[in-house]
């Protein structure tokens, strides 16, 4: 049983002795991450968590991105004065709408789903406020921790998974890191077998006989590990120094606690265009989104980069997990959003940890985009279905009001995405010049409020990239919901193959 705090005298020593053992340790910490990562990435800014260059050395390598966020300025401030000299043409598109029976019924439709989300938000903005991370525990309080690293076409990135992990500021003795190959193609292998030889007896390495995806990767690794918590992390992430025992932390705090999310950045942001967009979409959705579910203590997915679950939790839901199928076809994919899914239903709580931090490879092709986005949704649509039959009972201890109102705001999203594409497309036939104009206007005041959140916490420079993102998404990826629902039921992972790092 991992040990919890109790009131009194007990838990204040605990706190003095964890903020001494902080203080004493700052400094090998801090030239551990510097070593790590001086290494395996020279331009890594430690104090961050993340690579970062100045502005202006990002506009002398990148000139194709700086033309890209220019050019998304221009589009949206042409946006703004379309607004004002086509006034006309739009009061008289909303007389039009009130004159009509469907027309009325639209704007009230509109209007009252538009009250909900920013109703919805400033309840996100009030958790994401009160929210604060667990802090790290002492050496002596963190339980016995196993690392599982799946890795498939991975190549040399594995190897730096590896070191990343071997190098935490864990215990050595409460750490068992377990590596599987799950039957890859390429050089995999030879990297995994290059880091045991490195790290010795800190790293146990596993081949599966054949390719049979992640989830029977992880599967395996649940069996073999001896922790008390379970942490996984993928094989093209690299953790900071300090990422696991913030992770473990709230296993030790809170009894309750059945699974923690980690806060997961971009890897490879310095490459392309792509991972530069989807990097502060990332800081949003994470530092600001799951802040707000952690608040909740219902965070939705542990995202496979980096997640910990409580030993007793998986091994209690384990063999449904491993067994799960759709539609009469195993399931193959949502692996993370499933075990998440399970953990809830036995009355767990899932939390967040901001300070836990994992850089991860993300797809640089809008092929490779898209691909990602889909299985992601098919997910989410297989995985709402499985909370449905649950989140309404008396699941859990201590009110369920807030669990409920993320999983309304979840399906609300799937139940639109038809109505809503079908009415932007006869808007586009109907109306092209008002159409263009207004989603440009509404992605100008939208998207400003993860462009404002990205800037004050780290460039404003960068944050320029959430405009981007918006109209590439608006416009080049708008289909991928409604073509997730109606291909829920097939199987595949999609963006796996070998790798190109």
């Amino acid at each position: 049983m991992i040990k919890t705090y109790t009131m009194g005298t007990t838990k204040s020593n605990n706190r003095d002795a964890t903020a001494s053992h902080s203080e004493t340790l700052n400094d090998r910490r801090k030239d551990n991450e510097q070593r790590l990562f001086s290494f395996i990435f020279p331009m890594y800014n430690k104090s961050l968590g993340k690579k970062i260059f100045s502005s202006r050395s990002n506009a002398i390598q990148n000139p194709m991105g700086l033309m890209v966020r220019l050019g998304t300025v221009l589009l949206l401030a042409g946006a703004v004065f379309l607004i004002f000299e086509l006034q006309p043409a739009f009061e008289q598109l909303h007389l039009d709408r009130i004159n009509s029976t469907w027309g009325y019924a639209f704007i009230v439709l509109t209007t009252s789903l538009l009250v909900f989300q920013i109703g919805f938000f400033l309840f996100n903005l009030y958790l994401y406020w009160r929210y604060k991370p667990i802090e790290s525990v002492s050496d002596e309080e963190l339980p016995m921790c196993t690392v599982i690293v799946p890795a498939y076409n991975e190549g040399e990135l594995v190897w730096k998974t590896l070191h990343s992990v071997a190098n935490s500021d864990y215990p050595a003795d409460k750490i068992q890191l377990i590596a599987i190959d799950d039957g890859s193609q390429d050089d995999t292998w030879s990297w995994m077998l290059k880091a045991k030889q490195e790290l010795g007896d800190r790293l146990s390495i596993y081949q599966q006989p054949e390719n049979k995806g992640k989830r029977h990767a992880l599967h395996r690794g649940f069996n073999l590990g001896i922790g008390e918590v379970f942490v996984t992390v993928d094989s093209d992430s690299i953790v900071k120094t300090d990422t696991l025992r913030n992770l473990v932390s709230p296993f030790v705090v809170k009894e309750s606690c059945g699974a923690v999310a980690g806060n997961v950045q971009v890897l490879n942001n310095e490459r392309a265009i792509l991972p530069r967009m989807l990097n502060v979409s990332f800081v949003f959705s994470f530092e600001f989104i799951r802040s707000a579910q952690g608040q909740l203590e219902t965070v939705l997915c542990t995202p496979g980069a980096l997640a910990a679950y409580r030993r007793d939790a998986v091994m209690a839901c384990l063999p449904d997990w491993i067994n799960q199928t759709f539609m009469g076809q195993p399931s193959d994919i949502g692996e993370d959003r499933a075990m998440t899914n399970m953990i809830l239903k036995q009355g767990y709580h899932v939390m967040f940890q901001k300070n836990a931090y994992v850089l991860t490879n993300v797809p640089e092709d809008y092929t490779g985009l898209y691909k990602m986005f889909i299985r992601w949704e098919r997910s989410n649509v297989r995985e709402n279905i499985m909370m449905s039959k649950f989140v309404f009972k008396n699941f859990r201890e201590g009110s369920k009001v807030g669990a409920r109102l993320l999983f309304f705001n979840q399906w609300l999203k799937i139940i639109m995405a038809y109505p809503f594409t079908i009415l932007m497309l006869l808007f586009v036939i109907t109306q092209p010049v008002l159409f263009l104009s207004s989603t440009l206007f509404s992605i100008l005041i939208l998207t400003s409020i993860p462009v404002l959140f990205y800037a004050r916490r780290y460039s404003s420079y960068e944050s320029i990239w959430a405009y981007s993102y918006s109209l590439l998404y608006t416009f080049g990826l708008f289909w991928i919901t409604p073509y997730a629902i109606a291909t829920a039921g097939r199987r595949g992972w999609l963006t796996r193959g070998l790798s190109a790092k």
